[in-house]
Parts: C-alpha cells; sequence; structure tokens
C-alpha cells in the first residue's frame, strides 16, 4: 500500500514545480501584448457590475481582474504564483483601481464558502492539474445564484495542438493530472459541474493573434516568454536534436493556424450560475 504521505508530497512538489513553471520568462508580457483581449470578453460576459464581489482564479497578472476592477467591482486576484503579482499591482496603480492580490491554489482555495458573486478564470485555472478539485473550489467559493465564467483553450485550437506538439519533449506529468485543454471541452466542462450549475453556456471563440509576423517569430517569443514551453525546452536543452525537432514542429503547427497575416487561436468561454 503506498504511503498517504507520498501523495502529499509528490501534490506539494508538483504545485512548487508550476510555481516555477509559471514564473519563468514573462507570462505578464504574454498577458498584455497577445492575449489581452480575453481579460475583458470575460469580463462581459459574466456581467460583472459595481459593487460585485468578484474573485479572478489563476489571475496571473490581472488579465480579467483589472477590468473588472475598473467596472466597479470589488475584486481578489489570486494565484499560485505571486512573483506575477508585481506587475499586475503596476497595471492597477496605471489604471487608478483597487483590487487585492493573494497566494492561492485553485485546488484549495483560500476563501470562505459562498463568499462571491462571480468566480471566474481566464486561461489559468485550465492548468490546475486535478480539474475536479479546481471545479469544487469554483463552485464553493461563489454564492447560490453567482456565476461562473471561464475562457479555456480548446483541445483541437493552436494552444492545445501546442501542447500537445510539446508533450513528447516534457516530464511525464504525475499520476492523476489532467491535461489542461480537456478544459475547454465542453462536455469536460459539464461533467466537473454536474447538477451543482444551471444555465451553463458553452461557445467557441476565436482569438485574433496578429503579433507574429512569421511562425518563426511565434516560437522564438513563447521560448523567451511563456513558462511551459520554456520548461520543456529546458528540458531538453542538452539534445540539440530534439531542440531542433520540436523548433521544427512549432513552426510548421504555428503555420497551419495563420490567416492571412494573423493566427487563429480557438477557445470555450462558459458561464454558469450556481445552484446549492
Amino acid at each position: 500500500m503506498t504511503d498517504p504521505t507520498e501523495f502529499v508530497d509528490a501534490d506539494r512538489a508538483l504545485k512548487a514545480a508550476h510555481r516555477t513553471m509559471w514564473g519563468l520568462g514573462n507570462y505578464p508580457a504574454v498577458a498584455a501584448e497577445v492575449v489581452r483581449e480575453l481579460g475583458p470578453t470575460l469580463v462581459r460576459a459574466c456581467g460583472v457590475e459595481a459593487g460585485q464581489r468578484v474573485l479572478d482564479v489563476a489571475a496571473g497578472s490581472g488579465n480579467a481582474a483589472l477590468p473588472a476592477a475598473v467596472a466597479g467591482a470589488t475584486v481578489i486576484a489570486s494565484d499560485l504564483t505571486p512573483e506575477l503579482f508585481a506587475r499586475g499591482r503596476e497595471l492597477a496603480a496605471a489604471q487608478q483601481v483597487d483590487l487585492e492580490w493573494i497566494q492561492g491554489d485553485a485546488e484549495a482555495l483560500p476563501f470562505a464558502d459562498n463568499e462571491f458573486d462571480i468566480v471566474m478564470s481566464c486561461v489559468g485555472v485550465m492548468f490546475a492539474p486535478h480539474h475536479q478539485q479546481s471545479a469544487d473550489e469554483l463552485v464553493r467559493v461563489c454564492r447560490d445564484g453567482g456565476t461562473i465564467g471561464l475562457i479555456n483553450w480548446t483541445p483541437d485550437g493552436f494552444i492545445g495542438k501546442m501542447f500537445s506538439a510539446m508533450k513528447p519533449y516534457a516530464a511525464p506529468p504525475p499520476p492523476g493530472a489532467q491535461p489542461p485543454p480537456l478544459w475547454g471541452d465542453e462536455a469536460h466542462v459539464r461533467g466537473q459541474f454536474g447538477v451543482r450549475v444551471r444555465e451553463l453556456t458553452a461557445e467557441v471563440k476565436t482569438l485574433t493573434v496578429d503579433t507574429f509576423a512569421r511562425p518563426e517569430d511565434f516560437v522564438h517569443y513563447f521560448k523567451k516568454n511563456y513558462g511551459p514551453t520554456i520548461a520543456v525546452y529546458r528540458r531538453i536543452a542538452d539534445d540539440h536534436a530534439a531542440v531542433a525537432a520540436l523548433d521544427s514542429s512549432l513552426i510548421e503547427l504555428a503555420g497551419q493556424f495563420y490567416e492571412g497575416k494573423a493566427m487563429k487561436w480557438e477557445y470555450l468561454i462558459v458561464t454558469a450560475k450556481v445552484r446549492r
């Protein structure tokens, strides 16, 4: 029989690795320069209004938390990687809005039951490894009748395909960990929430990314700025053939998602009402 403490130790090690990974590079730059419009899109979908209490889970540097605060809500931005908060605080000061930044694990949120009117996550909670635990926590901290809102990359969209391309070069996931793009599958999301939500709506949309003139520019940028990509390349840094193969694979993949001068990245946007 496996000692339960082994599972606890393994989970702690996994979370520490995730925190380190998202602290690599410059995710705040990715949020501001590549996926900036997703945060406001999610805030609009959730119907954020002045006076509401809003929690942004896996908030990073505040891509969704900041526009929620601009809308007049009382906002807490929570993330496993508090190193990302520094840039968020700078942006909040520049926009003259106040919000609270609290370190927290999406699978064990440090908040009370029924505490928030809106609980949202913009391409964030999908990266927590145990999906059911994360879904349970989203429901737990949202009040009865409150809104859960999510934007997640889809399995068949560009980012989902990128993770598939990197998988052979990445460290094997620990037992029980689930792939992030599953959160971009409507059936999977419905299964995680079950009867605890009502009025669940899910729509596949496309983000137009015109940041990169060529596929090679995308690969260079993500190797420099995006934590998961950096972590994979660090793992194979001494294997020059593997590095070249992954470069080639990502360049080819990126090229498949160009329409004219811009890339098209697919995501799923979900909103639902909590039902106690």
